[in-house]
């Protein structure tokens, strides 16, 4: 038996996306069958039924109602399914035979613009790779905003500055050609897990993307490199087969040069806690939570946005920080600004629903509100001398004629959808206005006219009556046929009555009949025309939308900045790192009943390089650390900084290494880990980058760990010259003072006081003697027999002659470290080339200079 008809259109179409999941739109729900039924059953939770569709057994069927289907999808994208929409392109009740159908989009986890299945204020990123001999190109795109960009990198092999940059983009989807594919075979499972899943796409191989590209950007044309111009045509394709939209709202192809921001590496992020909380994962306690003062979502992506790709150009970097002072230093202007920004909805994300025709009627009353207030703004910034704020000013588009438009057409509390009628205000339309007056007082007009009549003939029998057939009639008995007016028009004859009508009672009849369909095409037609003056003005809106994103993001910088006691950071291009009386953003922020004791830190491209940090845990030390690190972040992005004072040089990079932890599903152990980092930051560190290194070699013995400790100070300080700060536990790297250039000691003060101890949390120069470790148990909580028996077995330790007392350890380390046989395992070490070792290589190195250093001892 075959398949019906309608089976068989479904069946077409899920042939020609067999990789999606189709919602087949009957009526007034979106159904699924055959396999597509039974994952989905499964995946949702949806009873799984049948449906006749020609064939001997029903077809597996379930189905969910359109109201809610974004709940349902968005569900399934979280599980990497894609789906194909199926929507019925004619009207059932005016289709003749079967209702056409077809696929009007097919929404990925990169591609979704519907705001109940988007986070407000972070991006929704389509990412698309093209990789080819050791160069990388990578475009992405947010098509719920509009937002294009492109990038070119050229990577040494492990894809780590590849996988670093998707990391900092962080796209819900990526596609990528078959080369990039076969490459990240070689990168290691724990950075892979890191990214959403990617699939090698067709699009790459498709012959007509280039010209697909250049006919809607013509800038394209002018970029030289070839692998972002085939990566983001890709994108462009992908688009175009899975959108089935002119995306009009995508006009601007935006190229940023790998090397113009301050590059921060997969690791940084996730240690500076930028955007997520190491503790929970959540977002509280990060720095993106403290600094996000914006008012409107495109002022929140645009802050993040800031903060994923920090500036590198001191002129830049300056620009925003003359905004940001000029709004900090006035506070009426920063609270009429903040209360205008308030009313403004999310025009980028409004222009998007614009472009694909599925703007809502309550979006257009958004989008008025926000227009109303855009001449205050403007008004506003009449006086601003900043050239970053005049610029904002120059930008902004007050819109009024879209706005008068809006006043005069749509209601200020429409229905939720064009197709419900009640969106289109009185008094824009007269026909329409008759029309509603009709659904209205239709009756009472009839009524009026038959009083009119009786009055007019004297027949107080006349009745004016409707059925289906003839309509609305004048009915009169026989016995009053004399006084039957000449201008009546005779419809229908009875036995003991005649109907009739008038021309009146005719067009009465026109107007009410049909009115509430008519007033329903009326309303379609009014709104359609209303999207196609929106859609006709959306680069006016789009550009006026980052405007204010960008004004958002200054003031609340300028809120920050006056509500926490910031100061404008100087900025220099001579190497000079310096701050006085630093705090850290976060911890300040989240301890407001103690007070926070700030710190001074001082680096150079000289003498002061590198600081050798030593003290006791929960001193502070990674708390100064970190924010040596935030601090100089923050005055990358433009932004004031917490301190009394702060002068800081522009960086390249900023890397950091803390504490890592076990991941054992990717087969990589703390100590695997840490050496991963610490092999990235010896490989891609230079003389212009901020590293905080927070402890190295803890996680093997104390012999190995101190020979990698000591190896990589030696490196970082005589090799690269990158401004560094290295908090450890080996207090024997305080001898490096003195002998190595550059390098200097500082340590955390803590006092003791019986079996307590009272940390101070103040930087100072020099090193600490002692790690009060059994202090510090004390304060955990261990129990007092093992803290008694603790103090014993390290009593009889220092007493011991396997450690013999401080003179005879520091001949030991002497002894290790400059004998001449030792001397020699150094130079072997420093002639090992760690750019071209694998890691396990590298481990294999270590593990022979360890047995050679033994038996010198």
């Amino acid at each position: 038996m075959p398949l019906s008809p309608m089976m068989q259109r479904y069946m077409e179409l899920k042939e020609k996306h067999s990789d999606c999941l189709v919602f087949f739109r009957l009526g007034d729900f979106y159904e699924m069958f055959f396999d597509d039924a039974k994952t989905a059953s499964k995946e949702l939770q949806l009873t799984l039924t049948g449906r006749d569709c020609g064939l001997t057994e029903r077809a597996p069927m379930c189905g969910v109602p359109h109201h809610s289907v974004n709940t349902y999808i968005n569900r399934l994208l979280e599980k990497n399914y894609k789906v194909a929409i199926v929507e019925q392109l004619t009207d059932p009740k005016e289709a003749k035979g079967l209702v056409e159908r077809d696929v009007v989009r097919i929404i990925t986890p990169g591609t979704v613009i519907e705001d109940d299945m988007l986070q407000t204020k972070v991006n929704n990123f389509l990412c698309s790779v093209a990789l080819e001999n050791n160069k990388c190109g990578i475009a992405w795109a947010d098509v719920s905003t509009g937002e294009f960009n492109i990038t070119f990198i050229s990577y040494e092999p492990g894809l780590s500055r590849v996988t670093d940059k998707l990391c900092e983009i962080a796209p819900n989807e990526i596609i990528v050609n078959k080369a990039f594919k076969d490459a990240s075979q070689t990168v290691p499972a724990y950075i892979l897990k890191q990214l959403k899943s990617f699939e090698e796409s067709s699009v790459f191989e498709e012959p007509a993307i280039l010209e697909n590209l250049y006919s809607r950007f013509e800038s394209a044309k002018k970029i030289s490199k070839k692998l972002p111009v085939i990566a983001s045509a890709a994108l462009w394709a992908y688009l175009g087969i899975t959108q089935k939209n002119t995306l009009a709202h995508m006009t601007q192809l935006n190229v940023i040069e790998n090397d113009e921001g301050l590059i921060l590496d997969r690791a940084a992020v996730k240690n500076l806690e930028l955007f997520r909380s190491m503790g929970d994962n959540g977002t509280r306690g990060t720095l993106l939570w403290l600094m996000d003062k914006t008012a409107t979502p495109m002022g929140a992506r645009k802050l993040r946005s800031w903060m994923e790709r920090p500036l590198r150009d001191k002129e830049r970097i300056e620009y925003r920080l003359d905004g940001v002072e000029e709004l900090f230093e006035d506070y009426s202007l920063r609270e009429d600004l903040l209360s205008a920004l308030d009313e403004i909805c999310d025009i980028e994300r409004i222009c998007t629903r614009v472009a694909y025709g599925t703007v809502l009627p309550k979006e257009t009353v958004f989008m008025r509100r926000a227009f109303k207030k855009l001449p205050d703004v403007k008004a506003l910034l009449e006086k601003t001398k900043s050239s970053i704020i005049t610029n904002i000013s120059n930008e902004i588009d007050t819109l009024d004629d879209i706005c008068l438009l809006l006043e005069k057409t749509i209601k200020d509390d429409p229905a939720e959808s064009i197709r419900d009628g009640g969106v289109i205000r009185d008094g824009y339309n007269d026909e329409l206005d008759l029309c509603r007056d009709a659904i209205k007082n239709g009756q009472s007009w009839i009524a009026k006219i038959e009083a009119k009549e009786r009055e007019e003939t004297g027949i107080k029998t006349l009745r004016i009556k409707y059925n289906k057939v003839f309509g609305y009639f004048i009915e009169v008995t026989n016995s009053f046929k004399e006084k039957v007016p000449f201008t009546y028009i005779r419809k229908q004859t009875l036995a003991n009555a005649e109907r009739y009508t008038t021309e009146e009672l005719r067009k009465t009849e026109e107007i009410i009949s049909g009115s509430e369909e008519k007033a329903l095409r009326l309303e379609n037609a009014i709104y359609t025309y209303v999207r196609e003056q929106l859609l006709q003005s959306i680069a006016r809106m789009r550009r006026t939308a980052n405007a204010i994103a960008e004004l958002d993001g200054v003031l609340s910088l300028a809120l920050l900045a006056s509500e926490r006691n910031y100061v404008r950071p100087a900025i220099n291009e001579n190497g000079v790192q310096s701050i006085f009386e630093g705090r850290h953003p976060v911890v300040e922020a989240m301890q407001e009943q103690s007070r926070f004791v700030p710190n001074d830190t001082y680096l150079d491209t000289s003498d002061n390089r590198f600081m050798v940090i030593t003290g006791p845990n929960m001193a502070g030390k990674s708390t100064y650390m970190r924010q040596v690190a935030l601090i100089t972040l923050m005055a990358h992005m433009g932004s004031f900084v917490p301190a009394r004072e702060a002068n800081i040089s522009i960086c390249d990079r900023l890397f950091t290494r803390v504490g890592a932890s076990d991941d054992l599903a990717a087969g990589q152990s703390t100590f695997m880990l840490e050496m991963t980092e610490v092999a990235s930051i010896l490989k891609n560190a230079t003389k212009n980058s901020l590293i905080i290194l927070d402890e190295i070699g803890r996680g093997t013995s104390t012999f190995d760990g101190l020979s990698i400790a000591w190896a990589v100070t030696e490196y970082v300080a005589g090799n690269i010259g990158a401004k560094t700060l290295f908090a450890t536990h080996y207090h024997e790297l305080s001898e490096l003072e003195g002998t190595l250039s550059g390098v200097k000691n500082y340590s955390i003060t803590a006092k003791e006081y019986g079996d307590d101890v009272i940390f101070l949390r103040k930087i100072v120069r020099g090193s600490a003697d002692k790690s009060f470790g059994i202090a510090v148990a004390n304060l955990a909580g261990v129990p007092k027999p093992v803290l008694t028996r603790a103090k014993e077995l390290l009593k009889k330790l220092e007493e011991n002659d396997i450690t013999a007392n401080q003179d005879t350890v520091k001949a030991q380390q002497t002894t290790l470290f400059a004998s001449s046989n030792m001397e020699n395992i150094i130079e072997e070490l420093m002639a090992v080339d760690i750019n071209t070792l694998t890691p396990i290589q590298a481990i294999n190195v270590l593990c022979e200079l360890r047995e050679k250093a033994k038996r010198e001892l």
